[in-house]
């Protein structure tokens, strides 16, 4: 299973950026996905989760209402699409994915990640 994030850049404080990342090697639409975020000196973070419908979805608080995650299973690609950015978003946001089917939050139900796109955000 390989997957490929990109989507990552450098913004100014309030911009907005839409993550991607396109699967392969299994069947995408059975799973559930997610996007977890490492800023520089921290331990890695979940940040949103998707079912495998989309029609499920959690968030991290700090980016409740400013990011949201959706699916595109005809494409294998899960996005994240990333608004009202601030300083403290700047991270190597890493998609994963899970052996469930359902949204989950924790780091040791996904088996597999990718490489990870970074996102900086300039005050």
């Amino acid at each position: 299973v390989q997957l490929q994030a990109s989507g990552g850049g450098l913004m100014q404080a309030g911009g907005s950026l839409r993550l991607s990342c396109v699967v392969s090697g299994r069947t995408f639409s059975n799973f559930g996905m997610g996007w977890f975020r490492q800023a520089p000196g921290k331990e890695r973070e979940f940040v949103a989760a998707i079912n495998w419908s989309g029609g499920s979805t959690l968030y991290a608080d700090s980016v409740k209402g400013r990011f949201t995650i959706s699916r595109d299973n005809a494409k294998n690609t899960v996005f994240l699409q990333v608004n009202s950015l601030k300083p403290e978003d700047t991270a190597r946001y890493y998609c994963a994915a899970p052996h469930t089917a359902g949204a989950a939050t924790r780091s040791e139900v996904f088996s597999y990640w990718g490489q990870g796109t970074l996102v900086t955000v300039s005050s």
